[in-house]
C-alpha cells in the first residue's frame, strides 16, 4: 500500500503590502513597480501616503534655492527637475514662489495649511493616474489611509476607477476578507485621525462582530498591537523630546491595546501594520502572523512584505522586502 501525501497547498493570492510612504514619490512608483517584481495580485498601501511638508523653491538670479533641513539647495534654472526630484523623494512638496508669496504663506498659518493641503491632494490625483497608468489591469491597488493623511484627500482615493479605498470597510480578496482601520490612539501630535483606545475598540468590533465565525480574515490595520516589538519607539518627555535613561533613549511600546485584544479574539489569519517606522519585524499572536514591513520613506527607500495567502484561509508565507 502507498503512503500518503499530503496535498501541497494552493496559492490563492500574493500581497504585496507598505505603509508610511508619507508622500515619497520615488517609494511610490517602486510601490507600483512591486507588483511585477514580486509577481503580486494585491498591492496594499496601510495609511500614512501623504507628505509632510512645503518647501519653498525660490529664484535668486540664475539659480533655483531652497532650504531642506538647514541645508541650502542651490540648481542652476535649467535643473530645477534636480532639485524637485531630491525634494519630492523624502515626502516633501517643492513650490515655487517669489518673496512676496513666502512673505504671506510665513505670516499666515492657514494659507500655508490650504497649500500644504492643496498639494496632498494633487498628489493623491497624480497618484492614482500614476496607478492607471502603469499598473496591469489584474492587479488590485488598495490605498487605506494613516493618522497622518487629511480627510479631504479621501473623496479624491475614493473616486479613483483604479484604485480601492475600502476606508473603516470590509472587502473582499480572494478567500479572503480584509477590514482596514487608519485611526490611532492619542499621540503627541494631535494627528489627523486619532482616538481614544475605547473608540478604537467599538470600531474594530463594528466591523469584525457582523463577519461570519469562520470568515478568513485580513487586518490591514494601521497602529500595530501593543508590546508586540511591532510598536517599540523612543519615549518622549513632555516637551516631546527622546528621554535618556542609562546613557541611551528609553524605547516603550505605543501601539494599541484595542488592537491587540481584537487579534487575540479574532485571530485573523494575518495583521498588517504600520505607523511605527523604526519596528520594522514579524511577530506571532496566537495563531496570527502580524507584520509591520517599517518605514524608510526619506531614504527613497521602500520596505514592503510580500505574503502569499492559500486558497484555504491560511497564510502559506511571507518575506520582508528592501528596495
Amino acid at each position: 500500500m502507498g503512503v500518503l501525501r499530503k496535498a501541497k497547498k494552493r496559492r490563492a493570492l500574493r500581497l504585496f503590502f507598505a505603509s508610511d510612504l508619507h508622500g515619497s514619490d520615488v517609494c511610490f512608483r517602486k510601490f507600483l513597480a512591486a507588483a511585477k517584481v514580486y509577481e503580486a495580485d494585491v498591492l496594499l498601501l496601510g495609511g500614512d501616503y501623504a507628505g509632510k511638508a512645503v518647501v519653498p523653491v525660490m529664484r535668486q538670479g540664475d539659480s533655483w534655492t531652497a532650504s531642506l533641513h538647514g541645508q541650502e539647495l542651490s540648481v542652476p534654472l535649467a535643473d530645477y527637475g534636480r532639485l524637485e526630484a531630491d525634494v519630492s523623494k523624502r515626502g516633501l512638496f517643492p513650490v515655487q514662489m517669489d518673496a512676496a508669496e513666502h512673505a504671506r504663506l510665513s505670516s499666515d498659518p492657514a494659507l500655508l495649511e490650504d497649500l500644504f493641503r492643496a498639494q496632498i491632494r494633487a498628489q493623491a490625483k497624480r497618484w492614482c493616474d500614476l496607478a492607471a497608468e502603469r499598473l496591469d489591469p489584474g492587479v488590485r491597488c488598495i490605498i487605506t489611509p494613516g493618522n497622518d493623511d487629511p480627510v479631504e484627500a479621501d473623496e479624491i482615493l475614493a473616486s479613483c476607477d483604479r484604485v480601492e479605498f475600502p476606508s473603516f470597510q470590509v472587502c473582499e480578496l480572494g478567500p479572503f476578507l480584509m477590514a482596514s482601520l487608519g485611526v490611532v490612539p492619542h499621540t503627541p501630535w494631535n494627528t489627523e485621525r486619532e482616538c481614544s483606545e475605547e473608540e478604537m475598540a467599538k470600531r474594530i468590533d463594528e466591523m469584525l462582530e457582523p463577519l461570519p465565525p469562520d470568515a478568513n480574515c485580513i487586518l490591514n490595520f494601521h497602529c500595530p498591537p501593543y508590546a508586540s516589538t511591532l510598536d517599540d519607539a523612543p519615549e518622549l518627555d513632555a516637551s516631546l523630546k527622546p528621554v535618556i535613561r542609562g546613557g541611551r533613549p528609553s524605547i516603550v511600546p505605543v501601539g494599541s491595546h484595542a488592537v491587540r485584544a481584537a487579534i487575540k479574539k479574532y485571530q485573523p489569519v494575518v495583521s498588517l501594520h504600520g505607523h511605527i517606522h523604526e519596528s520594522r519585524g514579524v511577530q506571532k499572536i496566537g495563531k496570527t502572523l502580524c507584520i509591520n514591513p517599517g518605514s524608510d520613506y526619506s531614504s527613497g527607500v521602500l520596505r514592503g512584505a510580500v505574503v502569499d495567502l492559500a486558497e484555504d484561509g491560511t497564510c502559506m508565507d511571507f518575506l520582508l522586502t528592501t528596495g
